[in-house]
Order: C-alpha cells, then sequence, then structure tokens
C-alpha cells in the first residue's frame, strides 16, 4: 500500500485511512451484504442505500468539509471503493460514478455560486448524481457526439440523448457535455449541469445488463431543454477538455473497483480451496491450484501498489493521465482474470450462484470497458510515451 507524506512513500495506512477502510467495510457489511443477490436478480438500485453512503461521508469523499464533504485524500477514496467493491461491485460502481463524474466536475470547474448550490446536495447524497459524455454513436469517439446545445439570450437550448449513463433515470442531477461547435472539434463541447424535473429533460431506456445490475444504467434524453446560462460550467468550448481532465481521476476510482473485485474473487477462491477436499486432502495443496493462488496473489498485489502510486501522485496535484490509464488497464485486466480463476477453482460450484464468484465474474468485465476501454487506455499510455 503506497501511502504518502508531501515527500515520502510509504506503505502503510495511516491511522485516518485504517478507519476509513474499517468504517467502509462494516457498512458493505451490514447495509449492502445481505441484499446482494436479491437486487442483482431484479436489478434494483436501492436509493436507500447511497443515502445512508451520504451520512457516512462516503458520496462526497474529495469534496471539502466547508461544501459539506468528507475532505479526505485519493488514498482513502481509494480503500472506501475497494472495500465496498469487494462486497458488491456495482454499488461501488456507482459510488465511484457519484464521486468521480457528476460531483467532481461540479467541484473541479464550477464557480463558487455553483459548488455552493449543488455540492452539498451531492455530497450528503440528498442528489444522486449522473454525468453525460457517451452517446449511441459515439463511445471511445467521444469528440464525434450528435447531442448539441444552441445560445438563445440567456439560455441554451439541448437536443439530443445520452446513452450508458450511471444514475441515468434515478438521478437528481447530471452534468452533460454536448456540442456546441463543430463536429469533431475537441474545443467545440460544453459542459452543463442539468437537474430533475427541468422541462425536455427525461429519461430512457434502462439497459438490461450482463453484470453490474445494481448500478443503474439509462437514457439521458433532451428535448428542446432549455436550461439558462448560470447552468454551464467553465467556458464555451471547455467541456471535451474538462471531461479527459475528470476521466484522469475517474480511472482511479474503477481501478480501486477492479482491486476490490479482484480482492473479494480471490478471498472467496481461497477460503474455498481449503475447504474444498478431493482425494483425500483440500484442493489447495495441489500444485494446479496453489499456482493459481499464488498468480492471482502477485497481480493483485501489483494493481494494488500501482493505484496507490496513481493516488499519491494525484494526492500532489501532479499530472496522472499516463499512470492513471496504467492503473485503470491493469487493475482492470486482472480482476477478469482473477474472477474467471476464482470461477474455475470453484469448479461446478462457481457456475452456480450460491457462490460469490458467479457475480465477480459478470460484474468483473465492466471494467475493461467504463471510462475508456482497455484499448483507449493504451492509446492514451502510448502518446505520454511517445511524446
Amino acid at each position: 500500500m503506497v501511502i504518502d507524506t508531501p515527500s515520502t512513500m510509504s506503505f502503510d495506512y495511516s491511522e485516518t485511512q485504517q478507519m476509513v477502510a474499517a468504517s467502509a467495510k462494516e457498512f458493505a457489511e451490514q447495509y449492502i451484504r445481505p441484499y446482494v443477490m436479491d437486487w442483482d436478480e431484479a436489478q434494483t438500485f436501492p436509493v436507500e442505500v447511497f443515502k445512508r453512503a451520504g451520512e457516512m461521508g462516503f458520496m462526497g469523499v474529495l469534496v471539502p468539509v466547508e461544501l459539506g464533504g468528507s475532505g479526505l485524500g485519493y488514498h482513502e477514496y481509494v480503500a472506501i471503493i475497494e472495500e465496498i467493491s469487494k462486497v458488491d461491485p456495482s454499488i461501488g460502481l456507482s459510488v465511484a460514478a457519484h464521486n468521480s463524474l457528476c460531483t467532481n466536475h461540479i467541484l473541479s470547474f464550477g464557480n463558487e455560486a455553483q459548488k455552493k448550490k449543488w455540492i452539498p446536495k451531492l455530497a450528503s447524497a440528498e442528489w444522486i448524481g449522473a454525468w453525460g459524455l457517451t452517446e449511441h454513436n459515439t463511445g471511445s469517439d467521444a469528440a464525434g457526439m450528435s447531442t448539441t446545445a444552441v445560445k438563445e439570450g440567456d439560455s441554451w437550448i439541448l437536443n439530443g440523448a445520452k446513452n450508458f449513463i450511471t444514475h441515468g433515470k434515478s438521478g437528481d442531477i447530471a452534468v452533460v457535455v454536448v456540442r456546441t461547435g463543430e463536429k469533431g472539434d475537441s474545443h467545440g463541447m460544453t459542459a452543463f449541469v442539468v437537474e430533475k424535473g427541468t422541462p425536455g429533460f427525461s429519461s430512457g431506456k434502462k439497459e438490461n445488463k450482463l453484470g453490474m445490475r445494481a448500478s443503474e444504467t439509462a437514457e439521458l434524453v433532451f428535448d428542446n431543454c432549455k436550461i439558462p446560462d448560470s447552468n454551464r460550467l467553465g467556458g464555451v468550448g471547455e467541456g471535451f477538455v474538462q471531461s479527459m481532465k475528470i476521466l484522469d481521476g475517474g480511472r482511479i476510482s474503477i481501478g480501486a473497483l477492479s482491486l476490490g473485485i479482484s480482492k473479494g474473487a480471490y478471498e472467496a477462491a481461497l477460503k474455498y480451496s481449503k475447504e474444498r477436499v478431493q482425494f483425500g486432502k483440500p484442493i489447495s495443496q495441489f500444485q494446479g491450484i496453489s499456482f493459481k493462488l499464488a498468480d492471482m496473489a502477485t497481480e493483485i498485489e501489483a494493481s494494488e501498489l500501482l493505484l496507490h502510486k496513481a493516488a499519491f501522485m494525484k494526492n500532489e496535484g501532479r499530472n496522472v493521465t499516463k499512470l492513471g490509464a496504467m492503473a485503470k488497464m491493469y487493475a482492470s485486466e486482472v480482476c477478469v482474470k482473477v474472477a474467471n480463476e476464482a470461477v474455475q477453482i470453484h469448479g461446478g460450484y462457481g457456475f452456480t450462484k450460491d457462490f460469490p464468484v458467479e457475480k465477480f465474474y459478470r460484474d468483473s468485465k465492466l471494467c475493461t470497458i467504463g471510462e475508456g476501454t482497455t484499448e483507449i487506455q493504451k492509446v492514451v499510455i502510448a502518446r505520454k510515451i511517445l511524446k
């Protein structure tokens, strides 16, 4: 675990970080674990759990205390997402999206009046936040978006749709990046805040997903949606550049989500391998199984170190574009591999819903796709190292 002071890196959690991790673990065990499979089967988005998470300070982790947040850093943030995701990755995903994307975008690029208006409600989870960049025909190619905002006096008229949006139905507020200039122009997009209930703003189809089923994913639809210019975040044309900076930090949270999945799946596999007896001894004593566990443990350790180095640099205010992409890419690919091996170690039982590894396996795949695919992370890393 790479934990920092301004000039050094240590490998121990501070007392505060230990307390935060323990608090998140207790929260997950008490309020999430008993309902994991019920929520998964029914695709229930448990709003009340996020309200309680807000009371615990988990929905405004990086928000300054004066704005109603916890005022913590990225190491604590990683610990919270990790502990929740070890129990239910879909809840970890929603906590991450609320914190890193919607809340952090307003916190990073909003003016003082905007921060005071919206941040306290987000930090307490009075309001659940959504963030919209992706569209039906623009995933990785975000600059090709079709949703537009046209200036009309002191207002903007939004038309179009966003899809694959976390909290697209239940969110109370959304930060959306839409086109205000030419298609494909990285300076032709602008960020706006849209509140639920605004005429012309609605939610569309809710996705029926392989995994992360308790984390709501849906469309945002804009039909001549009129919002005041005071809802614009930063300057006209700055939206895409803002988004790329937001995703740098967001990738740390998806890395933390991946780490939680890896640890949850590994711990379940380790426990099972010690209990399952074949040919007169626990299967953990067979080299074929013990070597799988050794590989899993090593790759989890590497993921954790890379992730906390990125957190260290983010806390220092340094550029994390390359390292954030590395941490996200590596941790997410490892979590898919670890979840796969965990199912294999469980054998036939791993293919049933009676054991937790089946769900970790389904949930893990999203981590290599969301907030930039593995392939996009490689593009980002390659550009940085070849620059």
